[in-house]
């Protein structure tokens, strides 16, 4: 059943989620807004499987089974440096309402999951999901990740639902096959995309002159990331590195420069 749901709001958008009676959403600790008295709120470690979240097996080695997942879970969740926990909301006896929204002025965007494609997010960017929507955490590449910064940690999310992702700023919807196939984007502009896009890390320029040019002066650092194949693609205007700079300079702590992205220094 797909999820009732409507984002409002401009600048810092919020969903709205219309749950019927036995219908579940869950969230990441900190996205929650509001919520109907009757509906129910509960804390668990771990996220939905394709079973829809119940322990599978029986007896003292299901048991053991579902432990042992739900501390992988949680172990990989810590390791990507996201929320340990995950809060699940159900309606009681009746139509039952709840509130989500993200971390940063922005969009919002809610995904359509058929159980055909998976779609991969950057990290942060899930807000909530349907009982039947699968969390997980993707690795990119050892070589893509570390050169790719905000790349090296995905989110994934399978199954069949709705899913509610943000984003900082406003969105723009992309399809590389638009666009020769091919798009290089600054590696902080990546929200999500769908599986069968091949995302990568390539350097900005050559070890030349042009190519330390862009890199030093250019504020993009080393790297841009790549987005190829048919499929969806969500960007953001406003990085979470490009707020941070407005706020320090605002603050008189902008330490960044003429040398871009390359050589800021991080108070604190």
């Amino acid at each position: 059943m797909t999820l009732q749901q409507e984002i409002v709001g401009n600048a810092m958008q919020m969903a709205v989620v219309n749950l019927n009676p036995g219908q579940s959403v869950y969230c990441e600790a900190g996205k929650f807004l509001f919520k109907t008295t009757n509906v129910t709120m509960e804390t668990r470690l771990s996220s939905p499987s394709g079973n829809g979240g119940q322990p599978q097996g029986s007896g003292v080695g299901g048991m053991l089974r579902q432990a042992m997942g739900t501390a992988m879970q949680v172990g990989q969740r810590m390791l990507a440096g996201e929320s340990a926990a995950f809060q699940y909301f159900s309606a009681q006896g009746g139509q039952g309402t709840v509130g989500f929204a993200g971390v940063l002025p922005g969009e919002m965007r809610a995904l359509e999951l058929n159980g055909t494609r998976a779609w991969f997010a950057e990290k942060d960017a899930f807000v909530a999901a349907e009982s039947s929507v699968e969390f997980g955490i993707a690795f990119q590449g050892g070589r893509t990740g570390m050169s790719g910064g905000e790349g090296f940690i995905l989110e994934k999310f399978t199954g069949y639902g709705t899913v509610i992702i943000a984003g900082a700023g406003n969105f723009i919807d992309l399809n590389p096959a638009d666009f020769g196939g091919r798009i290089e984007v600054d590696t902080g502009c990546v929200v999500a995309f769908e599986e069968g896009i091949q995302y990568g890390v390539q350097r900005v320029g050559g070890l030349n002159r042009q190519g330390l040019m862009n890199a030093v002066f250019g504020g993009e650092g080393l790297s841009l990331a790549t987005l190829e194949g048919n499929g969806r693609v969500i960007l953001q205007s406003l990085t979470i590195e490009s707020l941070a700079n407005a706020l320090r300079k605002a603050q008189g702590g902008d330490k960044q420069g003429p040398t871009g992205g390359l050589f800021s220094t991080h108070a604190g």
